[in-house]
């Protein structure tokens, strides 16, 4: 209880702050990003330093009502096959701009459902994929798998496509939760996926599990997280369900009386991790676990955990490129955006043109302040020796740490040469990142802190 009231007296039960997966924010990305710049990008790219690619399919059988992402609903597979075509000529034109020999470190379809793709489609993209980058040595290929939309065919093609990682949408297993979340998916059919997907060899799982969702309770949590354990995940991500309706009206649908208040969410995530770290999961950042055999676990140890727009990941490559509509791309330069409506990105590449959106090129201390943040959001602590390279002053160290301090007395480790959240704050990370942050962060654009 005392440590709830310290973390209520600091303002995390009534914070709304950024998830911080990139620095600056998404929504401070500006209008007007010319596609020629994303070109030069493109082709300032070191040939002997693999790339990641991101492949975004914005379609699903059904719409879920908890979900934010860019998503529309699609009863029949004929705009699904003309968006894989578009797809593809979009690769055509971004292979116009590479360096010849460029390799793919990390590939990542997501969604969406990708699996809404039907077997022809996924061996179609896999192979336009490799014909303009093909895979580099130990590369890693995870796919976003809906239980509910996968059967032997596509599991075929996805395994012959060279997934190496599938990551599974669990969300909650109590029906009537499933139920008022538009989300029915039985542990049965999660299950026969899992299995599934073990029988072709994919060496690493990962499911997502939601918390601070209507009608949850400490005893549910707990019955869904043991189903999930028994199910034995390489990975977990535990993410606090983001009630934003004024950005995905489908969130509309859920009662908003029934949703758990911001203490009671705490007790939801104290809830389940405690069941993770018993049951041998290693905390990975604010909410992901893995085992310690996991890549994940082992980046963390090693000091190269970093996070992107997935959340954690132990993906080196510098470089992200991202397909398809409302993508987002990241270069030493800085960030581009694709068109995020399906009609405009499909628009721009039928007219032979990249779908460049939005953007941001790095400028000032952007670079030295999204280390410091990546830092804390990672391993919970930043050495100044970390970002020497990245042009910080001790003026502007010292100038920090005092400020952070001041803003959140007894949560912070602090030196001449170190700054660290303590274990016990550790649920005010996002907000203490947030102090790092030089651009007007709006409370109304982001979810709960907690």
């Amino acid at each position: 209880m005392t440590k709830h009231i310290q973390l209520r007296s600091l303002g995390l039960f009534d914070a709304r702050v950024p998830r911080y997966t990139s620095y600056p924010t998404a929504n401070h990305f500006s209008a007007g990003f010319k596609p020629e710049r994303f070109a030069d990008w493109l082709g300032a790219l070191d040939p002997a330093v693999p790339v990641s690619l991101y492949v975004h399919v914005p379609f699903c059988r059904r719409l879920c009502w908890f979900c934010a992402c860019r998503t529309q609903g699609t009863t029949t597979l004929s705009p699904v096959a003309a968006y894989v075509d578009t797809l593809k000529a979009e690769l055509a034109l971004v292979a116009r701009h590479l360096p010849k020999g460029l390799q793919l470190g990390q590939m990542h379809w997501g969604g969406g459902t990708p699996t809404l793709l039907d077997a022809g489609m996924i061996g179609d993209l896999a192979q336009a994929v490799a014909q303009v980058l093909p895979f580099a040595k130990d590369a890693e290929f995870s796919v976003e798998i809906d239980p509910n939309e996968i059967d032997d065919a596509r599991l075929d093609a996805l395994a012959q496509a060279g997934m190496t990682r599938a990551s599974i949408g669990v969300q909650d297993f109590d029906p009537a939760i499933q139920s008022t979340i538009g989300r029915a998916q039985s542990y049965t059919v999660t299950a026969q996926a899992v299995e599934g997907l073990r029988a072709r060899g994919v060496r690493s799982l990962n499911a997502d599990i939601l918390y601070g969702l209507p009608e949850q309770t400490p005893a549910k949590m707990s019955d869904s997280v043991q189903k999930l354990l028994s199910l034995a995940p390489d990975r977990v991500a535990l993410f606090g369900y983001a009630h934003v309706p004024w950005m995905a009206r489908r969130q509309t649908m859920i009662p908003t009386d029934r949703l758990p208040d911001p203490e009671q969410r705490l007790a939801l995530f104290d809830t389940a991790r405690d069941l993770f770290v018993a049951a041998g999961y290693v905390e990975i950042g604010i909410d992901h676990f893995a085992r310690p055999q996991d890549s994940l676990a082992k980046a963390q140890r090693g000091g190269r955990l970093r996070r992107n727009f997935q959340g954690y990941t132990s993906d080196d490559c510098p470089t992200l490129i991202g397909l398809g509509a409302s993508s987002i791309s990241r270069f030493a330069q800085g960030f581009a955006q694709n068109a995020p409506a399906t009609s405009a990105y499909t628009q721009a590449i039928r007219a032979g043109r990249l779908a460049s959106h939005k953007g941001h090129g790095f400028a000032g201390d952007d670079l030295l302040r999204a280390r410091l943040i990546e830092a804390l959001m990672c391993d919970f602590n930043v050495r100044l020796g970390d970002l020497d390279p990245l042009g910080v002053t001790a003026e502007q160290w010292q100038g920090w740490c005092a400020t952070a301090t001041a803003a959140f007395p007894e949560m912070l480790d602090v030196s001449a040469r170190h700054m660290a959240i303590l274990p016990h704050a550790r649920p005010l990370t996002r907000m203490i990142a947030r102090h790092f942050d030089a651009y007007d962060v709006k409370a109304a654009g982001h979810s709960s802190a907690v």
